[in-house]
């Protein structure tokens, strides 16, 4: 391999191994965001609350778009994320109600 090439695959390496262990920091994060909103969902159905809460659904999207933004991250990639995330959380809380 030429020098270039070389260095080139230390970089891809590097590169690599930095999504590999943001992958699992993403995988690890999510984990623990569903236990809380588990969580939530069993004490909704407990107190006979609704699964879901369209305003506090607007203020996370808004909330997460303004971060998109800081973070230089797509905000309507962040925002699409986020409503599956909340669709999915929704289901949760529903099969808590029955």
């Amino acid at each position: 391999m030429t020098n270039t090439a070389e260095h080139a695959s230390e970089l891809l390496k590097e590169h690599r191994d930095s999504i590999d262990r943001l992958d699992a920091i993403l995988v690890y994060t999510l984990g623990e965001r569903f236990k809380h909103t588990q969580a939530v969902g069993k004490l909704k159905a407990e107190n006979h609350l609704p699964p879901s809460d369209p305003t506090r659904e607007a203020t996370q999207i808004a909330r997460l778009e303004e971060l998109a933004n800081q973070a230089d991250l797509d905000p309507e990639f962040a925002k699409k994320f986020l409503n599956f995330v909340i669709q999915e959380v929704i289901q949760h809380h529903k099969r808590h109600q029955s």
